[in-house]
């Protein structure tokens, strides 16, 4: 394993050696600079993975040293720790690219957690496969429900028939029909998507069909529908679960005759295209409960290409990251820190693809820097870890068998709670090195209150 080398620049000596003894319990090489001029020497030889930085320094502002870091052509994340936990610092801290901000008096745990993050080697992207074309339209997946999809599409692009796309909201259907039409003998032609739960019944069908003049009230001019703008092209219906009957039964005499009459109009007219839907629903169970035609159900999934939820295909989370935060901030080369890319890959994402694409846009918002920390995902996706959960419920069962042997001794509740306290504090007190200064810092306690807890309790230092 290469060596890691975190640079700690804090004036305060005490504090110093406290961060000193965190850093390197993690297994880390330090260097101490108590000053802002030596650790702009010591950064310019290279070679660290963090830095620690406190922003008053004797002889700079910090902030002014964060500003030289960042102008390295390979900066390391920089843990900015203040005093002075002002907003302007705060603000002024990530417009400079610091990659977290703590206030003093600090949690040396939290510190510890935090630099555990920036020091990790970033999540990088696996090989992926994808299908793409050179309009834009792409997917990427490794995962073997994704292959499936992609050799769907590639029987898919060689014909000419009705294609249903299905999957959960969120999965990429509109991209997987963009891929179609590109790969399609129509590939020259326009591509038109019209999305029928958006409009009203009269709305969507004046839409779909195009309408003659003086149609309906507003109608001041004839109007052109999707499927003539579709012509010698592709048109894709999303979410085809939404249309009202009565349009189903006029798209289903266009489907079967390619010919159709705009609303208000008598002339019959032909087009010719090629016809995608998409649906998020179960068309099967709206055909059983009447609200779809079966016949229209049976004319539209001659071919079907089923998405799969993105809890699916887990594994191409972090290729999907990587692509979109190509796109989401390309001058920065943003990258996923270790565990921003575990927790990402436990979560189960509801919202699919789309709720990924959203995480990100709002992790790139939020960080300053060049890695994403957990810190930066939105709320909901760092609350939801199954991680925690399961650590949660490993703790109950070992405490309930261990509280089922004492109860079964005769244990009182004092005893069973200076017991269980003495346990606690014998694994923070090595957890610190065995030094309650730090460990009375860390958990805000009085030391000699700490002090007589151990001699009490008889958790002996080393």
């Amino acid at each position: 394993m290469s060596v890691r080398r975190v640079l700690i620049v804090e004036d305060e000596q005490g504090l110093a050696a406290a961060l000193d003894s965190v850093v390197r319990q993690m297994g880390c090489v330090t260097t101490l600079c108590y000053s802002g001029q030596r650790a702009l020497e010591e950064l310019g030889a290279g070679g660290f993975v963090a830095v620690v930085l406190d922003i008053g320094l004797p002889d700079m502002n910090g902030l002014e040293v964060l500003k030289r870091v960042r102008q390295l052509r390979q900066p390391p994340p920089v843990l900015i720790i203040t005093a002075h936990g002002t907003l302007a610092n705060a603000v002024a801290a990530k417009q400079l690219g610091a990659a977290e901000y703590l206030v003093k008096p600090l949690d040396l745990h939290e510190l510890q957690t935090v630099l555990r993050q920036l020091i990790e080697p970033p999540a990088t992207a696996t090989e992926t496969l994808g299908a793409t074309n050179d309009r834009g339209a792409l997917m990427i997946g490794a995962a073997p429900a994704m292959q499936r999809v992609f050799i769907a599409l590639a029987h898919a692009s060689a014909t000419d028939v009705p294609v249903l796309i299905t999957g959960p909201t969120g999965t990429g259907k509109t991209m997987a029909a963009r891929v179609l039409h590109a790969h399609s003998a129509r590939r020259a032609g326009p591509f038109v998507t019209l999305h029928c739960h958006a409009l009203p019944e009269q709305l969507l069908e004046s839409e779909l069909f195009g309408h003659e003049k003086h149609a309906f009230t507003g109608a001041l001019t004839a109007k052109t529908g999707h499927i003539e703008r579709a012509a010698h092209g592709t048109l894709l219906l999303d979410e085809i679960g939404e249309l009202p009957l009565p349009v189903q039964a006029k798209l289903l005499r266009f489907v079967e005759e390619r010919t159709f009459t705009r609303v208000g109009g008598r002339e019959d007219l032909r087009v010719d295209l090629r016809l995608l839907t998409a649906t998020s629903r179960d068309l099967r169970a709206e055909v059983h409960a009447g609200r779809f035609r079966e016949d229209l159900y049976y004319r539209l999934n001659v071919l079907e290409i089923a998405l799969p939820a993105l809890r699916d295909r887990s594994a191409d989370i972090p290729a999907l990251c990587a692509f979109f935060l190509g796109r989401l901030a390309p001058e920065r080369s943003v990258q996923l820190a270790k565990a921003t890319s575990d927790l990402l890959c436990r979560y189960p994402w509801p919202g699919n693809i789309r709720e990924l694409r959203n995480a990100l846009e709002h992790a790139v918002a939020v960080c300053s820097g060049n890695l994403i920390l957990p810190q930066h995902l939105p709320d909901a996706i760092r609350r939801h870890d199954p991680a925690l959960g399961a650590e949660t419920a490993a703790l109950e069962q070992a405490v309930d068998a261990w509280l089922q042997t004492r109860l079964a001794s005769g244990a009182t509740y004092a005893e069973l709670h200076e017991e269980l306290e003495g346990h606690i504090l014998k694994k923070l007190l090595a957890h610190f090195d065995q030094k309650p200064t730090v460990l009375a810092r860390v958990l805000k306690m009085n030391r000699a209150t700490l002090l007589k807890k151990r001699q009490r309790l008889g958790a002996r230092a080393e």
